[in-house]
């Protein structure tokens, strides 16, 4: 998978493929999905909820510029795998789900590995998490119509924020670099994700 679909894609970072390659996606998919595991696609979790293809969890990952010193927030957190990842790579990591059952899901999943630098917080991931803020890297793992307001006052100076944003139906892939307290957006490309859910994002 790293090697033929994500390294071969373009993904450089040596960390970011060290941390692929360490985590068994398969353990973040129930089956009968997860006899497909290691194919690039996103597969259902359950609830409505997919786990993201491999390489755009890698490219979001290396976007993110993650740093082991790293406090770092995402919003959706599915299964977990991609918190997963991203406990390889930084510091600390706070993860919100707003579904219950989701949330379970991904603790049970991340202690099954024995992770202990993830926090799982069950609630409206627009929002975010002031009590972990300033976050040094914010990752939005479903799709905004715009980047939540408070979420971007807990990025942290020189902080970087990567996101899905557009329709409900597809998005463009945002990078956001705080600076002087302004923001500097630059656009990657089309994406698909599951619409984030919430007081600044869609209506359920």
């Amino acid at each position: 998978m790293v090697e033929r679909q994500i390294a071969a894609r373009g993904i450089r970072d040596k960390r970011v493929l060290g941390a692929m390659l360490e985590i068994p996606r398969h353990l973040f998919i129930p089956p009968p999905y997860d006899r497909s595991a290691y194919d690039d696609n996103p597969l259902p979790i359950g609830n409505g909820q997919t786990i993201s293809q491999p390489y755009i969890v890698a490219l979001m990952t290396e976007l993110l510029r993650p740093k082991a010193t790293d406090n770092v927030l995402e919003i959706g957190a599915g299964s977990g795998y991609q918190a997963a990842v991203l406990s390889l790579l930084v510091r600390k990591l706070t993860t919100i789900e707003r579904i219950a059952a989701v949330a379970d899901l991904a603790r049970r999943n991340l202690n099954s590995l024995g992770i202990s630098n993830v926090t799982v917080i069950e609630g409206d991931g627009t929002l975010g998490y002031p009590a972990h803020a300033p976050y040094d890297g914010i990752i939005i793992t479903a799709a905004a119509p715009a980047v939540p307001r408070p979420v971007i006052e807990q990025l942290a100076e020189e902080g970087i924020l990567v996101a899905p944003i557009g329709g409900r139906d597809i998005q463009d892939l945002v990078i956001l670099h705080k600076k002087g307290g302004n923001c500097r957006q630059e656009y990657y490309g089309g994406v698909r994700f599951v619409p984030l859910i919430g007081r600044y994002g869609w209506e359920n």
